[in-house]
């Protein structure tokens, strides 16, 4: 773990604590962000680190920290934990200082990390999805990746009561909007990627990613377009094949929604095809997307 408040990494389980004091604890004043570690490489570390302090801005919460420096901590912090494959976890909060509502007795903003060991893979069995019916966050709170995720973790538990993997919500014009922790992707019958516009939702970096890659598909002639849009429950409905799009899945076949089949039922063609593009890039992309760690 690292923790600005005690000024370093800290090795010792017992000693990775936060103060009960900090705004993140008892007023939900704080950001985080997520990136993946797979076989010794950070993957797109600059990218979420840029939308963790858009995250941070947003929340009016100024980093102890510049991006470069945030990102060497982050870079230093895997390299002493050795792990090669694993989740690169890390918050921003208002810090600590009082128990009361603003953060004006706050003395400074706080930085947290850790790097958690997980032996993730790339997803490959088809899982069920279910309509949400959780109030989602407002477009403020739901673009910006801050800890209050009680609607998140409502709907998540939702629909494991159900046997679904995840939920998905509905925006408050009734258009598909994300799941509680991962975006919503679709192959129309017409071949063409579909993804909902993320005015509304959390910009997932995974799904830059993926709308990036995708026009390799266009130009072998398997996939016919790639397009965001506002995307109807009918036209949502009516897809040929529909996926989970998230850091360590990264795409997640989806067969079954609201215990109705999506297509023929089965995991999709082109969805493995655009799930094989993201893990390559993955575990064998450009310098761009994958940072090296210096374990020593």
């Amino acid at each position: 773990m690292y923790s600005s408040v005690f000024g370093g990494i800290i090795v010792d389980p017992a000693m990775m604590l936060i103060p009960i004091d900090d705004h993140m604890v008892h007023r939900g004043h704080g950001v985080f962000d997520t990136a993946i570690v797979i076989d010794g490489f950070i993957y797109e570390l600059d990218v979420h680190l840029a939308r963790f302090l858009r995250s941070a801005s947003k929340a009016r919460i100024e980093s102890p920290f510049s991006q470069s420096t945030l990102k060497s901590i982050l870079i230093q912090l895997t390299a002493a934990s050795q792990c090669r494959k694993g989740t690169l976890r890390y918050w921003l909060s208002a810090g600590p200082g009082d128990f009361l509502l603003s953060s004006s007795g706050c003395t400074s903003s706080a930085f947290y990390a850790v790097v958690i060991d997980e032996n993730f893979s790339q997803c490959k069995q088809g899982v069920k999805a279910i309509t949400s019916k959780i109030p989602m966050k407002s477009p403020l709170f739901a673009t910006t990746k801050n800890v209050n995720y009680l609607p998140n973790v409502l709907a998540k538990m939702e629909a494991e009561d159900k046997g679904a993997f995840a939920s998905v919500w509905l925006d408050d014009q009734g258009y598909i909007a994300e799941g509680p922790m991962v975006n919503v992707a679709f192959i129309t019958h017409h071949k063409e990627l579909l993804l909902p516009l993320f005015d509304k939702i959390l910009t997932g970096c995974t799904a830059l990613r993926l709308l990036e890659l995708a026009p390799k598909l266009v130009e072998q002639g398997r996939l016919k377009g790639v397009r965001a849009a506002n995307v109807s429950v009918e036209e949502a409905k009516g897809a040929a094949e529909m996926m989970f799009v998230g850091s360590t899945l990264p795409l997640l076949p989806i067969i079954m929604w609201d215990d109705e089949p999506v297509g023929d039922g089965k995991v999709g063609e082109l969805t493995m095809a655009l799930s094989d593009l993201v893990w390559e890039d993955m575990v064998a992309g450009p310098e761009t997307q994958r940072l090296p760690v210096p374990y020593v």
